[in-house]
């Protein structure tokens, strides 16, 4: 809940490419800023980086990782915050937003949901 409310504080900040402040934030940088910022520690790495350092969950919970592939380049290039009613909270070039994971762009990129270790 906490992570949740503190990515949300941050709705309508720019992107910024490598960006990891509420200055401006990329995908990953988002992820790294609000789960260090609610209590739970993780390196700065790329969402490729985040991705081998999570599992799959079948049942995403609030707060979850979801991941996508092939949006700007190959593999895992993309990532948010799962917030629960199929949409999650995220780092994209409009900033940070909450999009609907039925999104036609999202949809198709979708990879999986997965949980930090």
């Amino acid at each position: 809940a906490l992570l949740i409310s503190e990515a949300k504080k941050l709705l309508g900040t720019p992107y910024t490419w490598g960006g990891t402040t509420p200055a401006g934030f990329d995908c990953s940088g988002f992820i790294h800023y609000t789960f260090n910022k609610s209590g739970k520690k993780v390196v700065r790495t790329s969402a490729a980086g985040y991705y081998d350092r999570s599992y799959y969950v079948n049942n995403p919970v609030p707060g979850d990782l979801v991941f996508f592939e092939g949006t700007y380049k190959a593999g895992i290039s993309h990532m948010g915050i799962y917030l629960g009613d199929n949409q999650f909270i995220h780092a994209d070039s409009d900033g940070i937003r909450i999009t609907a994971l039925d999104n036609s762009y999202y949809k198709q990129h979708f990879e999986s949901f997965k949980r930090f270790y």
